[in-house]
């Protein structure tokens, strides 16, 4: 437990999916007030019933991330009515097999980039202009991938998609040192989710990494105990 977490208030996108709910779950238990992101409202819906989010606990935003007009103007209202973010947490992402490079499309490239990259890029720029306005610091963590750190076969796309990612994680460290916010990423391997479960039903799900795993490291990237780690990708592999 984290109590300095108590009552900050966290960003987290692509908060109702696998990933997004178990971090949603894992600062509930430390008390952080939460800004919940999704493309959907179901996932949101759902958490809000599930942990009895009121008004003063959680805020739900159903945002096209892919829009950064919009993504400013419900951070800079949120920040108004609901507080100023401490805290951002990039879940938001996809994965999608590609074949070869040679066989991929525009459209495979573009979709991978504009939600793995894109959707960070937008939330993280609205939400340190509140931080710096603020003069607080704060912490940011973002949800990369194993494969940043090298090509593999059949997944170019993503591979890049999430190594632009990194590199955004690693100049945004070392533009914002100065100001007290840290911006680390997480490098999981296979999350054990229920998507992934349904797409390699053949696989060794124990070797898996469990999002409640993930999530406890992110809780520690987002508390004080992190508070001299910045620019770091943190491996996160289970046993696979």
């Amino acid at each position: 437990m984290y109590p300095e977490l108590n009552n900050k208030i966290a960003v987290i996108s692509g908060a109702g999916g696998g990933l997004g709910s178990a971090v949603v779950r894992r600062f509930r238990n430390e008390g952080v007030r939460m800004v919940l992101i999704d493309a959907a409202p179901t996932g949101l819906e759902r958490l809000q019933q599930e942990l009895a989010l009121d008004a003063n606990a959680a805020r739900l935003g159903v945002i096209d991330l892919t829009d950064g007009s919009a993504v400013d103007a419900f951070i800079v209202e949120t920040a108004s009515t609901f507080g100023p973010p401490d805290i951002l947490v990039n879940v938001a992402g996809t994965f999608q097999m590609g074949g070869s490079v040679h066989e991929n499309d525009d459209r495979l490239w573009d979709t991978l980039y504009n939600i793995n990259v894109k959707t960070a890029f937008h939330l993280s720029a609205s939400v340190v202009r509140q931080m710096v306005t603020r003069g607080r610091g704060g912490r940011i963590v973002s949800v990369a991938a194993r494969p940043a750190l090298a090509g593999v076969p059949g997944i170019a796309a993503y591979s890049a998609s999430k190594a632009a990612l990194l590199r955004m994680v690693e100049s945004m460290a070392a533009e914002l040192l100065d100001k007290g916010i840290t911006v680390n990423a997480v490098l999981p391997s296979t999350i054990d989710t229920p998507a992934n479960r349904k797409s390699m039903p053949q696989a060794d799900f124990t070797k898996w990494v469990a999002p409640d795993s993930l999530a406890d490291v992110i809780a520690f990237l987002a508390s004080d105990a992190s508070r001299d780690i910045s620019g770091a990708a943190i491996p996160v592999y289970g046993r696979s």
